[in-house]
This record gives C-alpha cells, sequence and structure tokens, in this order.
C-alpha cells in the first residue's frame, strides 16, 4: 500500500485533528462524556469553538472519531505484537489462547474484558445493538485474529490496513443482506 506524502496544510490538519482528540479524550475521562461541552473541548485544546466544528459537526461525530481512532491504534498495536509473536511460534498449528504464555493470556484476557466495556459504554448509548458486551468483543476479536491471520501469512495479498473496512462492515452490519 502506497502512502502519498502529505502537504504542509494537510499535516497541519491531521495535528490539529489529533489535539483536539486528545483534549476531548483527556476531559471525557476526567468527567465524562455527558459532562463535557464542545466549548471546554474547544478550550482545552486551544482552538476557537468554529476550528473545532469544522472537524466535528457535533460532540458525538467527535466522539465517534474518537472511539475509531482508539480503535485504529489498538489494531495497530495488537498487530504488531502478534506479528512479533508469531514470527517466533510460525508454523505451528495451534489454538490462539492455548499457545500464549500465562502473562500474556492473561494480558490478552484483559484486554478482551476492556473491549467489552467498550461495548457496554456503546449499547448504553444506543450505539450499538442490544446484546451480550463479552460476547460482541469476543466476536470483533475473532474476526479481527482472522484477518490478521492472512496478513500474517501473505501481508502482500492481504493488507491488513485495506480490510479494516470490511471487518468494521462484517462485525457492525453483517453478511446479511438488507
Amino acid at each position: 500500500m502506497e502512502k502519498k506524502k502529505l502537504s504542509r496544510r494537510e499535516m497541519d490538519k491531521l495535528r490539529h485533528r489529533r489535539q483536539m482528540l486528545a483534549a476531548a479524550l483527556d476531559l471525557f475521562s476526567v468527567k465524562g462524556y455527558h459532562n463535557v461541552s464542545m466549548h471546554e473541548i474547544a478550550g482545552k485544546a486551544e482552538f476557537a469553538i468554529g476550528t473545532l466544528y469544522k472537524f466535528f459537526k457535533n460532540k458525538e461525530d467527535l466522539y465517534k472519531a474518537l472511539m475509531m481512532e482508539k480503535a485504529d491504534e489498538y489494531h495497530r498495536t495488537l498487530s504488531e505484537v502478534l506479528r512479533l509473536y508469531f514470527a517466533e511460534t510460525r508454523g505451528a498449528s495451534f489454538n490462539i489462547k492455548a499457545g500464549l504464555d500465562p502473562d500474556i493470556r492473561m494480558l490478552y484476557d484483559e484486554m478482551v474484558e476492556q473491549l467489552a466495556f467498550t461495548m457496554k459504554r456503546g449499547i448504553d448509548r444506543k450505539v450499538l445493538k442490544e446484546g451480550d458486551p463479552y460476547y460482541m468483543a469476543v466476536a470483533l476479536e475473532g474476526l479481527t485474529n482472522a484477518f490478521l491471520f492472512c496478513w500474517l501469512e501473505d501481508p502482500k495479498r492481504h493488507s491488513y490496513e485495506s480490510n479494516v473496512p470490511m471487518i468494521k462492515e462484517l462485525f457492525l452490519n453483517g453478511c446479511l443482506a438488507q
């Protein structure tokens, strides 16, 4: 996947967006989503409120962007860790959890629980439909791992970045025609 060089203006826009999202994350973490205003986020990020609205149409849009960015960050980190792990154990066919060191397995279980907590928040906020958040987390993790294994086997054929939209589509909308 070829990356094009961004112009200075595009890099500035990305930097500004990251600053706004970082400010929002800080405020949401301390005060909670419902107790933070767009004005507070703009102030903490040191941007005019109008500038914030040029990037995000409302607080929900900003929150969704923040969640997507954190999900992407999670997947990048997990991909790198798993790629390194499987570089050492490649060729062995086994259940992923059965092959993990107990400490890594505990970390993996904690990560699934954290993902389940995120799913619960999505359900509570009516972003996700009703369901068991733990099984939603397991489903997303399984789907992500399936695509990750394809990428590990043949990175040129199965670009992980290009599969993210498919993972998102399958998880959020399933396979049934509407």
